[in-house]
């Protein structure tokens, strides 16, 4: 009885572990050949962490190889959820010590993930301060944030990058593709608490964004600027441009726009200080534009500087439209016309040379189209066709109304005239090179076309000298040097489409010094007032600027084009002479 009641136990016992063993045996084949992918990969989810190695972003230099916008280490924070354990608690200090929203925490926090940002680019007091806390499962990673050392200086050319440093405005995005550089890879180790073990399994690493040197130089960018801020204060105006150019190459020596914004907080910013108005902003240029029909009534021999025109003593009837000067003139020579700014002589002259050619010379200094600046934003202008003319037109196009125009195509029209008579395009960037200092990539000065002859560029400048020495332009002589320039004075368009009388565009174009042009200059105001002249408003701030930016250059001795020769194969200016 006892033994067999003792076998039964036995066999229970057996197959029951029979049945383990089978399910145990089945568990592992179904583990082994039907699992395995899956759980694998769970345990290299919890035991290998990827980490992306983000490269750090170019250099921006102006020409000197002074920066302009720079790298500084920043830490971010990261958490790990399933490691914290006083999540209330965590979440608490962290509002304190980083400002951020606790419903944002209480959601990231929450998730059942092993890795999550928290907080990017951290300040280096709010860092230790969250270290000395020893929160299990909070941890930072090491990157680059993007620093701009001049704060406000250049900031509508340099522009700026976002927090995963992305270019977003101007240079920045512009030349994103060279500065960004590319991510590198790396495969840490954890252990089953999720603690680093800095076990590398595998590594690519990050390269590294190439550098940009600009032709902006700082010192001329901080004179352009420094004046400028204090004219667009004391005339109360909406905006305010500069541009400084060197007329042979066409390399942008400084760009200026008012009002400006920080590039350390662009955030705190609105559109309307990050416009880049010199090249996005059109106008009517008024007076400024008369170098055009200047230029083409001398080149296609319909005038000479002494002629001479009656200029009706300040009105005179175009069509249904009664045309008046500023001051009342009588008998003027064609150059004192010019040097007068005289709209009734200035419109005789181009009833003398008749739409067509007036809208020939517009073409030729490159009004309507793109001067294919390397900046976002440019505008065309606005330049009509002759077949679209009124009656009045006339008396409007050839003394700056009826037309659209940038500042940077007024400082590269004025160009045209100081380097004897070519177009060339304006840029920023002259090169692309690695951290090394090897050279990638040159942009070299282009010249597109033949404005006007060396004869008849000469004759102009010796006209728009006047206008300087005797005429309206007499503010915007340097103290040191001699000027030739033309002031600018346009009443703008109301919503209704006619003229006001009460807002105007105030500009000065031209070069200095007058015998030997070294930088070419547009400034231009948006609405100043009371006073609002180009002769009173933008001419004062051209005289500055040019006299401390030529003293500038005379100490330094920079390596600038002095004459288009300088500039240009000469091969190239050949071929555009035949």
């Amino acid at each position: 009885m006892y033994i067999k009641k003792h076998s039964s136990r036995f066999r229970a016992v057996f197959f029951l572990f029979v049945f383990l063993f089978a399910f145990l045996l089945l568990r592992l084949v179904s583990i082994h050949f039907f699992r395995a992918s899956y759980l694998e990969a769970m345990a290299n989810k919890q035991h290998n962490l990827f980490l992306e190695l983000p490269p750090t972003r170019g250099t921006i230099f102006d020409r000197n190889l002074r920066p302009l916008s720079l790298n500084l280490p920043a830490y971010s924070l990261y958490a790990v959820p399933p490691r914290i354990k006083d999540k209330p608690a965590a979440i608490e200090n962290l509002i304190s010590l980083t400002g951020l929203n606790k419903e944002f925490l209480e959601e990231r926090l929450n998730r059942k993930k092993s890795f999550i940002w928290l907080a990017r680019k951290l300040p280096m007091t709010t860092v230790d301060k969250i270290k000395r806390m020893k929160i299990d499962g909070l941890g930072f990673i090491k990157e680059s944030k993007r620093y701009y050392p001049n704060s406000l200086l250049a900031a509508h050319v340099i522009g700026f990058s976002d927090v995963d440093n992305r270019g977003l405005e101007q240079l920045e995005l512009t030349y994103d593709n060279y500065l960004k550089g590319a991510s590198g890879w790396c495969m840490v180790k954890r252990d089953a608490r999720q603690r680093e073990l800095l076990l590398e399994r595998s590594f690519i690493p990050p390269k590294d964004g190439y550098d940009l040197v600009l032709a902006i130089d700082t010192t001329i960018q901080f004179i352009a600027e420094k004046e400028l801020d204090a004219a667009f204060k004391k005339h109360h105006a909406n905006g305010a441009s500069i541009i400084i150019i060197n007329p042979y190459s066409g390399e942008i020596l400084a760009l200026a726009n008012r009002p400006t914004f920080d590039l350390n907080n662009y955030k705190d910013t609105n559109t309307e200080s990050r416009r880049n108005r010199a090249i996005c902003d059109m106008f009517e240029p008024g007076s400024v534009f008369k170098i055009v029909t200047a230029s083409a009534a001398l080149a296609e021999n319909r005038v000479t500087e002494n002629d001479k025109f009656f200029c009706e003593n300040g009105q005179y009837q175009v069509a249904n439209h009664i045309l008046h000067d500023h001051t009342p003139h009588g008998i003027l020579t064609f150059r004192e016309v010019i040097e007068q700014s005289s709209n009734i002589g200035t419109t005789k002259v181009a009833q003398k040379l008749g739409p067509q050619i007036i809208y020939q010379y517009e073409k030729l200094f490159g009004f309507g189209d793109l001067t294919k600046v390397d900046l976002p934003g440019e505008v065309r202008g606005v330049v009509i066709k002759p077949a679209a003319w009124s009656k009045t037109s006339i008396g409007a196009v050839p003394i700056g109304q009826e037309v659209g125009v940038t500042a940077i195509q007024l400082v590269t029209a004025i160009s045209a005239i100081a380097n004897g008579g070519y177009y060339v395009r304006p840029f920023v960037v002259k090169s692309v090179q690695d951290k090394h200092g090897e050279l990638i990539k040159e942009f070299k000065p282009t010249v597109a076309k033949r404005v006007i002859s060396a004869d008849i560029a000469s004759r102009i400048k010796s006209i728009i000298t006047g206008a300087v020495e005797r005429g309206t332009g007499k503010l915007a002589r340097p103290p040191s040097f001699t000027a030739a320039g033309k002031t600018g004075t346009a009443q703008k368009v109301e919503p209704n489409g006619t003229y006001s009388q009460t807002k105007f565009f105030a500009s000065f174009i031209g070069f200095v010094p007058a015998d030997n042009p070294q930088i070419a200059m547009a400034v231009v105001f948006d609405e100043p007032h009371p006073s609002h002249f180009g002769g009173t408003v933008a001419a004062p701030v051209f005289a500055k600027v040019a006299e401390n930016v030529l003293k500038y250059l005379q100490s330094t001795k920079q390596e600038i084009p002095k004459s288009i020769e300088d500039a240009h194969p000469k091969e190239t200016l050949a071929r555009l002479r035949q």
